[in-house]
């Protein structure tokens, strides 16, 4: 038997002046969920029943960019992804393009459990969500006041913005100020700071899991898919390891970032904090991102390489901690 350990997400990249209000809420909101993780873990739940748990509830919250609250695309849409992995056996379920489903996580479990493949998008899986009588909601249960205010801040720059907390002047986002515009895939953008949520979890029998969702990124292009829902991307569980990322999708999917951080365990013998560092340093060229991840072993880890990131983790052994900073 091993110790229990979970970690949580909501995004890395954050803005040094988010106004403290708002970080109290980030943080009371991943403490919440801690704690509805610890609490299922307690009662024997298994790894990939509680990851499922807390990245529903990360959805159903407005704070991070999930579920409600997502990103709205160029059409002003949402076009929601999640995925998740069971260690045990190298089971996945993952969805794209959704614009209906309340809690894309749990599609995405019903993928993994009730298809016979591991990957669903767009219409394919808004028929598959109606067939196995998942919650739907309208279009304006996603959709905020503030994500079409910050929609038409993108419009207006031209840009690709990730989030209405981030200001669009003065600001120093993942290390980089205005002189020194950030790019994805070498087009620049103006405001790196996304809010991807995610969970992983090892249970008391040494199980593995992990869950990621997102809306995506704000004025992205339709039919845009990012690294969440990529399994060894964004999201990857095996035997010796459970893995989510949050950060630039698109270094995350060269990377094979979420994959790597399992393959130098298993293939150079590195621990679980190891192998997240060494993957966080040498995998990402030049993009911005942030890994959590536990082991079968009961051990948790985290990293990230820009300002901050949304994070909370806690073990059995009574260790808890919730943060944003370095």
């Amino acid at each position: 038997m091993v110790g229990w350990a979970i970690a949580v997400h909501g995004g890395a990249g954050v803005d040094p002046n988010l106004p403290t209000d708002r970080q109290e809420q980030a943080k009371l909101l991943l403490t919440r969920c801690l704690n509805l993780g610890i609490s299922a873990l307690r009662s024997s739940a298994s790894a990939i029943d509680v990851v499922e748990l807390v990245v529903r509830e990360l959805e159903t919250d407005p704070i991070f960019n999930s579920g409600r609250g997502s990103a709205l695309t160029e059409n002003g849409t949402v076009e929601m992804e999640a995925s998740i992995m069971d260690g045990s056996g190298r089971k996945c379920g993952a969805v794209s393009g959704l614009t209906s489903v309340k809690n894309p996580v749990s599609l995405a479990r019903l993928v993994m459990d009730k298809s016979p493949h591991s990957y669903l998008a767009f219409s394919g899986a808004e028929n598959f969500a109606k067939q196995m009588g998942v919650e739907r909601m309208e279009n304006d249960y996603f959709i905020t006041e503030d994500n079409v205010g910050m929609l038409k801040q993108a419009k207006e720059a031209n840009s690709i913005l990730f989030d209405y907390r981030i200001p669009t002047s003065g600001y120093e986002s993942c290390g980089v100020g205005v002189e020194s515009p950030i790019t994805m895939n070498g087009l620049p953008i103006s405001v790196y700071a996304p809010e991807t949520v995610g969970c992983v979890v090892v249970d008391s029998q040494g199980r593995c899991a992990a869950a990621t969702s997102t809306g995506g990124l704000m004025n992205k292009k339709v039919g845009r898919i990012g690294d969440s829902p990529l399994i060894g991307a964004g999201t990857y569980a095996c035997d010796v390891c459970g893995v989510s990322c949050t950060g630039e999708g698109e270094a995350i999917i060269r990377g094979t970032v979420a994959r790597e951080v399992a393959a130098v365990m298993e293939y150079k013998g590195l621990g679980l904090q190891a192998a997240v560092d060494f993957v966080i340093k040498e995998r990402l060229d030049d993009g911005k991102a942030g890994v959590i991840a536990v082991s079968e072993k009961g051990e948790v880890a985290y990293g990230f390489n820009c300002v901050g990131m949304f994070r909370g983790c806690a073990t059995e052994d009574g260790f808890m901690e919730v943060g944003i900073w370095e």
